[in-house]
């Protein structure tokens, strides 16, 4: 999807993937956040950020907190919700085209790698090799369904992470509905 089809769907339906209503959405977000660890963190990016609902889980969690998406009605509620932490930022960004410069000692990938075209993905992975300091994690989670406008299935996306050489792989679960990795940073 582009960046104007996500600021359509959250436009039209506010919460288009019911991130702040479904029973399963909420159950995955703490599985992510439990994955992610108690910190603190020095630095964390939330790629994909939405409405900042993971967000604002981990900015408690962190020093320096960036959250990226490509809709800006989205973005504007991630404001919102991260209003209580001055060292919380949600912006603007398109991926791979806005990746932050900087490095950080955690990134997330929430449901959103897998609509990037291949050389989209294949920069963003770039990125990380980049970006995440040593000992630093990589928590990704992506639906495990099918849809029209994803350009990967999870399993893809999750392979070429867990096949970069710069990172080992630390843990992972796979419900029904989505498949969660954790990967560290090699030194």
């Amino acid at each position: 999807m582009s960046a104007p089809a996500f600021e359509d769907r959250y436009r039209a339906e506010g919460d288009p993937w019911a991130t702040l209503t479904d029973p399963t959405e909420r159950a995955k977000a703490h599985a992510v956040l439990d994955a992610c660890g108690e910190g603190p963190f020095e630095a964390v990016c939330d790629l994909g950020a939405g409405l900042g609902v993971l967000a604002a889980g981990l900015a408690p969690r962190s020093r320096s907190l960036l959250a990226l998406d490509a809709a800006p009605t989205a973005v504007a509620a991630a404001r919102e919700r991260l209003a209580p932490w001055p060292h919380a930022e949600a912006r603007v960004a398109t991926l791979p085209d806005d990746l932050p410069n900087g490095e950080f000692d955690l990134v997330v990938a929430s449901e959103i790698l897998y609509y990037l075209p291949p050389a989209g993905l294949a920069a963003t992975l770039a990125w990380l090799d980049r970006a995440v300091v040593p000992g630093g994690h990589v928590v990704a989670v992506h639906w495990t369904g099918e849809a029209p406008d994803l350009q990967h299935t999870a399993d893809a996306v999750h392979e070429a992470l867990v096949a970069r050489d710069g990172f080992c792989w630390l843990a992972g679960s796979r419900t029904d509905t989505y498949r969660l990795d954790v990967l560290v940073a090699r030194a």
